[in-house]
């Protein structure tokens, strides 16, 4: 059975300001144990380490070009998908989804048809910080995701606070729902079992790719880690999940139940070097966005690491305020029936 070796990094759970940590993402490879082990051995003849890992191995300017053969190894002969996503964007998104869209949704207007919800989350992204006053924007959105977790009317009326303190009409479109107290959009903040934790957004993209990659039925196999741990109890429901049901998310990506997922198995990754292969493309990937972004120095250089990647090998999830090429990239868009199934479905107790 074909199996597919993932692990991710930049998790922070509900915090998405977390200043260290600007990106998230899971990589998944095809490869085995055998074929890692001889890549490993090939790039890193005198590695005395007890296994691979990226950010030890980044920080020694030696290793660089190692890494980069490493990698243009494995992009080039076997199956692989990386999904990686800013999570100051991904905040803003989950801040449309119940902050803004029950308000417009209760006036029988959808607003995911064709990606409004993205076209207007970049806006709010690129240009709110500047528009809405220094830090203004930033405590909004700290606002929202500590309300996501608690679930008070305290942290609602916080939330409310911070959307008052700003010139909100600037983004009445956005923040016009909250200053009003709308109470569709303060019912479905408080909604349990949902945070700001964007661990299953990960997961369904990078699950949606290995079922693309999958020939038929395939394993899962990644690390023992406390943070894999929430990814193992996700991953798990979703395979278990037996229901059929397709959404169509975009012009390049669907969900589709039941899962060709049949197995998923935890190990040691200092006896997996294919898990420790998959720890070296996420992390590299990971620090590419962070020195772009200005949040790292001096690691690899990250044109040369994205370089690397096929169209089809990398996924994202970043703002884009070419609306025209995101309205026709999105049209049809199920995101609503997805997350209402969810909900339904997944939603955590």
């Amino acid at each position: 059975m074909e199996c597919f070796r993932i692990d991710e990094s930049g998790y922070t759970g509900f915090d998405l300001l977390n200043a260290e940590q600007r990106f998230q993402g899971a990589t998944a490879v095809a490869i085995d144990d055998n074929d890692a082990a001889r890549l490993i051995a090939a790039h890193f003849p005198k590695l005395q380490a007890p296994e691979l890992k990226f950010r030890a191995l980044s920080r020694r300017p030696a290793n660089h070009s190692r890494l980069i053969g490493l990698m243009r190894d494995v992009l080039a002969s076997y199956k692989c998908a990386t999904f990686v996503c800013d999570k100051r964007f991904l905040l803003a998104l989950m801040f449309v989804d119940y902050a803004v869209e029950p308000f417009y949704h209760a006036q029988g207007i959808d607003f995911y048809a064709d990606g409004r919800n993205y076209a207007l989350a970049s806006l709010l992204h690129s240009t709110a910080p500047t528009l809405l006053g220094k830090g203004a924007y930033r405590r909004i959105l700290a606002a929202f995701q500590q309300a996501m977790k608690d679930k008070t009317p305290e942290r609602l009326d916080a939330l409310i606070r911070a959307v008052h303190a700003c010139d909100w009409e600037q983004f009445d479109e956005a923040l016009g729902p909250l200053a009003v107290g709308a109470p569709e959009c303060l019912q479905a903040i408080l909604t349990r079992g949902v945070s700001t934790d964007i661990a299953m957004i990960v997961l369904q993209s990078l699950i949606s790719r290995m079922e693309e990659m999958a020939a038929g039925p395939y394993r899962v196999e990644h690390d023992q880690s406390k943070n894999l741990a929430t990814y193992h109890d996700l991953i798990r429901r979703l395979a278990d999940h037996k229901e059929a049901a397709e959404f169509r998310m975009s012009a390049a990506a669907r969900v589709r139940f039941p899962l060709q997922l049949t197995q998923l198995i935890q190990v040691d990754s200092r006896t997996s070097p294919a898990v420790q292969i998959a720890d070296i493309l996420i992390g590299a990937v990971i620090e590419a966005g962070n020195t772009l972004a200005g949040v790292r120095s001096a690691g690899l250089d990250p044109r040369a690491i994205l370089s690397l990647y096929a169209e089809d090998q990398l996924i994202h999830l970043l703002p884009s305020i070419d609306f025209a090429e995101q309205r026709e990239f999105r049209a049809g868009t199920q995101a609503a029936g997805l997350i209402n199934y969810y909900s339904a479905n997944f939603a955590s107790e």
